[in-house]
Protein backbone atom coordinates (compact mmCIF):
# COMPACT_ATOMS: atom_id res chain seq x y z
CA UNK A 1 0.00 0.00 0.00
CA UNK A 2 1.70 3.10 -1.23
CA UNK A 3 1.88 5.65 1.31
CA UNK A 4 2.03 9.18 -0.53
CA UNK A 5 3.58 11.85 1.14
CA UNK A 6 3.07 12.10 4.84
CA UNK A 7 2.69 15.21 6.98
CA UNK A 8 4.88 13.53 9.65
CA UNK A 9 7.40 15.46 7.72
CA UNK A 10 5.92 18.72 8.48
CA UNK A 11 5.93 18.03 12.09
CA UNK A 12 9.09 19.90 12.87
CA UNK A 13 11.51 20.67 10.72
CA UNK A 14 12.90 23.27 12.77
CA UNK A 15 14.13 21.66 15.56
CA UNK A 16 17.51 20.52 13.73
CA UNK A 17 18.37 24.00 12.59
CA UNK A 18 18.76 25.09 15.91
CA UNK A 19 21.57 23.16 16.93
CA UNK A 20 24.94 25.26 16.41
CA UNK A 21 22.56 28.28 17.38
CA UNK A 22 21.95 26.80 20.64
CA UNK A 23 25.86 26.33 20.80
CA UNK A 24 26.03 30.61 21.10
CA UNK A 25 22.58 30.93 23.19
CA UNK A 26 23.96 28.37 26.07
CA UNK A 27 27.69 28.59 25.69
CA UNK A 28 28.29 32.42 26.11
CA UNK A 29 29.97 32.13 22.62
CA UNK A 30 30.47 35.06 19.96
CA UNK A 31 28.11 34.07 17.33
CA UNK A 32 30.62 33.80 14.77
CA UNK A 33 31.33 30.39 16.76
CA UNK A 34 30.08 27.26 14.82
CA UNK A 35 29.43 24.58 17.17
CA UNK A 36 31.86 22.11 16.63
CA UNK A 37 34.48 25.53 18.08
CA UNK A 38 33.15 24.88 21.70
CA UNK A 39 35.47 23.30 23.88
CA UNK A 40 35.40 23.66 27.62
CA UNK A 41 38.57 24.33 29.93
CA UNK A 42 40.70 21.20 31.09
CA UNK A 43 39.23 18.75 33.47
CA UNK A 44 35.66 20.66 33.08
CA UNK A 45 32.91 19.45 30.66
CA UNK A 46 31.44 21.67 28.18
CA UNK A 47 28.86 23.79 28.17
CA UNK A 48 25.18 21.78 26.76
CA UNK A 49 24.07 23.54 23.90
CA UNK A 50 20.52 23.92 22.88
CA UNK A 51 18.63 20.28 22.32
CA UNK A 52 18.60 20.64 18.59
CA UNK A 53 18.51 19.01 15.93
CA UNK A 54 14.96 17.41 16.25
CA UNK A 55 14.16 14.07 16.05
CA UNK A 56 13.04 13.26 12.98
CA UNK A 57 10.18 10.63 12.62
CA UNK A 58 12.72 8.18 11.21
CA UNK A 59 14.34 8.62 14.77
CA UNK A 60 17.66 10.25 13.21
CA UNK A 61 18.18 13.91 13.65
CA UNK A 62 17.16 16.55 11.36
CA UNK A 63 13.56 18.18 10.93
CA UNK A 64 11.03 15.75 11.11
CA UNK A 65 11.50 13.70 7.44
CA UNK A 66 14.77 15.13 5.95
CA UNK A 67 18.09 15.10 8.04
CA UNK A 68 20.74 17.55 9.52
CA UNK A 69 24.63 16.51 9.14
CA UNK A 70 24.64 17.77 12.86
CA UNK A 71 24.60 14.65 15.27
CA UNK A 72 21.73 14.87 18.07
CA UNK A 73 23.27 15.86 21.45
CA UNK A 74 26.80 14.42 20.94
CA UNK A 75 29.73 13.39 23.30
CA UNK A 76 31.39 16.82 24.86
CA UNK A 77 34.39 17.61 25.97
CA UNK A 78 34.88 15.86 29.64
CA UNK A 79 31.93 13.23 29.02
CA UNK A 80 33.06 9.79 29.27
CA UNK A 81 29.94 8.94 26.78
CA UNK A 82 27.17 11.25 25.65
CA UNK A 83 24.04 11.41 26.66
CA UNK A 84 20.81 10.01 24.81
CA UNK A 85 17.11 11.89 23.82
CA UNK A 86 13.94 11.10 23.19
CA UNK A 87 11.46 11.60 21.15
CA UNK A 88 7.79 12.22 20.04
CA UNK A 89 5.92 13.51 17.07
CA UNK A 90 2.15 13.96 15.97
CA UNK A 91 0.84 14.25 12.30
CA UNK A 92 -3.09 14.60 11.45
CA UNK A 93 -3.20 14.07 7.76
CA UNK A 94 -7.19 14.23 7.74
CA UNK A 95 -9.48 11.52 6.70
CA UNK A 96 -9.02 9.55 10.16
CA UNK A 97 -4.86 9.28 8.87
CA UNK A 98 -2.80 10.30 11.48
CA UNK A 99 1.34 9.20 12.27
CA UNK A 100 2.59 8.77 15.73
CA UNK A 101 6.30 8.62 15.87
CA UNK A 102 8.25 7.26 19.33
CA UNK A 103 12.04 8.35 18.66
CA UNK A 104 15.43 7.73 20.45
CA UNK A 105 19.04 8.46 19.75
CA UNK A 106 22.22 7.86 21.68
CA UNK A 107 25.51 9.39 20.56
CA UNK A 108 28.21 7.57 22.50
CA UNK A 109 30.96 9.73 20.96
CA UNK A 110 30.98 12.77 19.34
CA UNK A 111 30.82 11.49 15.55
CA UNK A 112 28.40 8.56 15.98
CA UNK A 113 24.63 8.88 16.13
CA UNK A 114 23.09 5.71 16.80
CA UNK A 115 19.01 6.61 16.45
CA UNK A 116 15.81 3.83 16.40
CA UNK A 117 12.30 5.14 15.53
CA UNK A 118 8.73 3.23 15.94
CA UNK A 119 6.35 5.07 13.51
CA UNK A 120 2.79 4.24 14.03
CA UNK A 121 0.35 4.84 11.18
CA UNK A 122 -3.88 4.84 11.23
CA UNK A 123 -4.77 4.23 7.86
CA UNK A 124 -8.05 6.07 8.44
CA UNK A 125 -10.71 6.09 5.64
CA UNK A 126 -8.99 3.49 3.64
CA UNK A 127 -10.80 0.28 5.19
CA UNK A 128 -14.07 1.55 4.30
CA UNK A 129 -13.10 2.48 0.74
CA UNK A 130 -11.51 -0.84 0.35
CA UNK A 131 -14.44 -2.46 1.07
CA UNK A 132 -16.76 -0.23 -1.03
CA UNK A 133 -14.73 -1.11 -3.67
CA UNK A 134 -15.11 -5.03 -3.53
CA UNK A 135 -12.80 -6.41 -0.87
CA UNK A 136 -15.32 -7.27 1.79
CA UNK A 137 -13.07 -9.20 4.09
CA UNK A 138 -10.65 -6.36 4.20
CA UNK A 139 -9.75 -5.29 8.21
CA UNK A 140 -6.17 -4.26 8.50
CA UNK A 141 -6.41 -0.14 9.30
CA UNK A 142 -2.66 0.29 10.79
CA UNK A 143 1.09 -0.40 9.75
CA UNK A 144 3.72 0.22 12.22
CA UNK A 145 7.47 1.45 10.92
CA UNK A 146 10.40 0.28 13.13
CA UNK A 147 14.02 2.36 11.79
CA UNK A 148 17.29 1.20 13.53
CA UNK A 149 19.76 4.53 11.88
CA UNK A 150 23.68 4.43 12.57
CA UNK A 151 25.15 8.18 11.70
CA UNK A 152 29.02 8.79 11.45
CA UNK A 153 29.97 12.56 10.91
CA UNK A 154 32.80 11.80 8.44
CA UNK A 155 33.64 15.51 8.79
CA UNK A 156 33.05 18.01 11.20
CA UNK A 157 31.94 21.56 10.50
CA UNK A 158 35.30 24.21 10.18
CA UNK A 159 36.93 20.78 10.46
CA UNK A 160 41.19 21.02 9.22
CA UNK A 161 40.74 25.00 10.02
CA UNK A 162 39.04 25.83 7.02
CA UNK A 163 35.72 27.99 7.43
CA UNK A 164 33.94 27.27 4.54
CA UNK A 165 33.68 23.20 5.26
CA UNK A 166 30.50 22.06 5.88
CA UNK A 167 29.77 18.70 8.41
CA UNK A 168 29.70 15.97 6.40
CA UNK A 169 27.87 13.07 7.83
CA UNK A 170 26.56 9.53 6.50
CA UNK A 171 23.80 7.08 7.87
CA UNK A 172 22.21 3.34 7.12
CA UNK A 173 19.05 3.10 7.82
CA UNK A 174 17.52 -0.03 8.21
CA UNK A 175 13.30 0.10 8.19
CA UNK A 176 10.64 -2.58 8.73
CA UNK A 177 7.35 -2.05 8.28
CA UNK A 178 4.67 -4.51 10.31
CA UNK A 179 1.92 -5.01 8.53
CA UNK A 180 2.44 -4.12 4.93
CA UNK A 181 2.52 -8.10 4.52
CA UNK A 182 -0.91 -8.69 6.21
CA UNK A 183 -2.42 -5.25 4.36
CA UNK A 184 -1.27 -7.23 0.73
CA UNK A 185 -2.90 -10.48 1.75
CA UNK A 186 -6.06 -9.17 2.56
CA UNK A 187 -5.53 -7.45 -0.81
CA UNK A 188 -5.27 -10.64 -2.48
CA UNK A 189 -1.35 -9.63 -3.84
CA UNK A 190 -2.49 -6.44 -5.64
CA UNK A 191 0.76 -4.36 -3.46
CA UNK A 192 2.77 -6.89 -5.57
CA UNK A 193 1.41 -7.00 -8.44
CA UNK A 194 1.72 -3.08 -8.41
CA UNK A 195 5.59 -3.44 -7.63
CA UNK A 196 5.57 -3.17 -3.61
CA UNK A 197 7.42 -6.75 -3.09
CA UNK A 198 8.83 -6.08 0.47
CA UNK A 199 8.17 -5.56 4.02
CA UNK A 200 11.88 -4.52 4.80
CA UNK A 201 14.52 -2.11 3.38
CA UNK A 202 17.89 -0.26 3.32
CA UNK A 203 18.26 3.76 3.18
CA UNK A 204 21.71 4.75 2.47
CA UNK A 205 22.11 9.01 3.35
CA UNK A 206 24.64 11.47 2.79
CA UNK A 207 24.08 14.87 4.20
CA UNK A 208 25.94 18.16 4.09
CA UNK A 209 25.42 21.10 6.62
CA UNK A 210 26.40 24.63 7.16
CA UNK A 211 25.35 27.15 9.42
CA UNK A 212 26.29 31.07 8.19
CA UNK A 213 26.60 33.33 10.77
CA UNK A 214 28.02 36.53 9.01
CA UNK A 215 24.34 37.57 8.20
CA UNK A 216 22.35 39.55 10.06
CA UNK A 217 20.28 36.55 10.66
CA UNK A 218 22.16 33.23 11.01
CA UNK A 219 21.07 30.91 8.80
CA UNK A 220 21.53 27.05 8.68
CA UNK A 221 21.42 25.17 5.49
CA UNK A 222 21.21 21.54 5.54
CA UNK A 223 21.38 19.42 1.81
CA UNK A 224 21.56 15.43 1.11
CA UNK A 225 20.83 12.57 -0.93
CA UNK A 226 18.96 9.32 -0.02
CA UNK A 227 19.11 5.93 -2.09
CA UNK A 228 16.06 4.18 -1.30
CA UNK A 229 13.74 1.28 -2.10
CA UNK A 230 11.08 2.42 0.43
CA UNK A 231 7.44 3.70 -0.78
CA UNK A 232 6.58 6.43 1.08
CA UNK A 233 9.32 6.51 3.37
CA UNK A 234 8.66 3.12 4.07
CA UNK A 235 4.98 3.46 5.48
CA UNK A 236 3.95 1.92 2.18
CA UNK A 237 6.70 -1.03 1.88
CA UNK A 238 9.59 -1.40 -0.23
CA UNK A 239 10.14 -2.28 -4.11
CA UNK A 240 12.77 -3.87 -5.87
CA UNK A 241 15.14 -1.19 -7.06
CA UNK A 242 16.77 1.77 -5.69
CA UNK A 243 16.30 5.21 -6.03
CA UNK A 244 18.50 8.57 -5.33
CA UNK A 245 16.46 11.08 -4.28
CA UNK A 246 17.26 14.73 -3.08
CA UNK A 247 15.87 16.41 0.29
CA UNK A 248 16.89 19.58 2.13
CA UNK A 249 15.94 22.58 4.78
CA UNK A 250 16.79 26.11 5.23
CA UNK A 251 16.62 27.33 8.83
CA UNK A 252 16.45 31.03 9.77
CA UNK A 253 17.12 31.96 13.67
CA UNK A 254 14.63 35.29 14.07
CA UNK A 255 15.98 34.93 17.70
CA UNK A 256 18.57 32.77 20.05
CA UNK A 257 15.31 30.59 20.81
CA UNK A 258 13.24 30.27 17.71
CA UNK A 259 14.01 28.80 14.52
CA UNK A 260 11.95 29.36 11.02
CA UNK A 261 12.38 26.51 8.51
CA UNK A 262 10.87 24.99 4.69
CA UNK A 263 12.05 21.70 3.69
CA UNK A 264 11.45 19.79 0.72
CA UNK A 265 11.57 15.60 0.25
CA UNK A 266 11.96 13.92 -3.01
CA UNK A 267 9.46 10.64 -3.20
CA UNK A 268 10.18 8.17 -5.79
CA UNK A 269 7.36 6.49 -7.94
CA UNK A 270 8.65 3.08 -8.39
CA UNK A 271 5.75 1.32 -8.35
CA UNK A 272 2.30 1.29 -9.96
CA UNK A 273 -1.34 2.84 -8.95
CA UNK A 274 -4.13 0.49 -7.92
CA UNK A 275 -7.21 2.51 -9.13
CA UNK A 276 -7.84 5.17 -6.25
CA UNK A 277 -7.13 3.40 -3.44
CA UNK A 278 -3.00 3.42 -3.89
CA UNK A 279 -2.34 6.71 -5.26
CA UNK A 280 1.07 7.97 -6.94
CA UNK A 281 2.72 9.77 -4.17
CA UNK A 282 3.99 13.38 -4.31
CA UNK A 283 6.97 15.36 -3.04
CA UNK A 284 6.69 16.48 0.39
CA UNK A 285 7.11 20.11 1.22
CA UNK A 286 6.80 21.22 5.21
CA UNK A 287 6.97 25.09 6.86
CA UNK A 288 7.85 25.06 10.48
CA UNK A 289 8.39 26.83 13.75
CA UNK A 290 10.89 25.34 16.54
CA UNK A 291 11.11 27.19 19.94
CA UNK A 292 13.87 25.84 22.40
CA UNK A 293 12.25 26.48 26.12
CA UNK A 294 15.20 24.87 28.06
CA UNK A 295 18.82 23.43 27.34
CA UNK A 296 16.90 19.78 27.17
CA UNK A 297 13.64 20.62 25.72
CA UNK A 298 12.88 21.43 21.91
CA UNK A 299 9.12 21.85 20.84
CA UNK A 300 8.16 22.59 17.21
CA UNK A 301 5.12 22.97 14.84
CA UNK A 302 4.86 22.30 11.26
CA UNK A 303 2.35 22.52 8.54
CA UNK A 304 2.95 20.69 5.19
CA UNK A 305 2.12 19.38 1.46
CA UNK A 306 2.23 16.10 1.39
CA UNK A 307 -0.19 15.29 -1.52
CA UNK A 308 -1.44 11.91 -1.96
CA UNK A 309 -1.86 9.50 0.86
CA UNK A 310 -3.25 6.22 -0.56
CA UNK A 311 -6.80 7.07 -1.21
CA UNK A 312 -6.78 10.96 -0.27
CA UNK A 313 -4.90 14.02 -0.30
CA UNK A 314 -2.91 15.48 2.91
CA UNK A 315 -2.26 19.11 1.93
CA UNK A 316 -2.73 21.56 4.85
CA UNK A 317 -1.91 19.02 7.26
CA UNK A 318 -0.31 20.22 10.91
CA UNK A 319 1.86 18.58 13.10
CA UNK A 320 3.78 18.33 16.73
CA UNK A 321 7.01 17.39 17.76
CA UNK A 322 9.08 17.58 20.74
CA UNK A 323 12.31 16.04 22.10
CA UNK A 324 14.19 16.02 25.13
CA UNK A 325 17.71 15.37 25.76
CA UNK A 326 19.34 14.09 28.93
Amino acid sequence: MKLTASPLCLSLTLTALLLPLSSRLHAGVDSNTPPSAIVAAAGQEAPKPAPLPLHQIEGSGGLVTTLSAYIVNPQRQGQVVGLPAAGFAFVDMGHGKNIEATTLTESPISRLEIGYGWDHMCLGNLAPAIRSAGVSTYTQNEVNLQNANLRFQLVKENDFNQKWLPALTLGVHYKYNGGISEVNQQLGGALNAAGITHNSGVDVTLYASKTITQLPIPIMINVGGRATEAVWDGFGGFTDHYNFVFEGNVIIFPTSHLALGAEFKQQPKDYQAIGNLVQMESNWWTLDAAYVITKNLTVAVSYGHFGNVLNSSANGTWGLTTKWEF
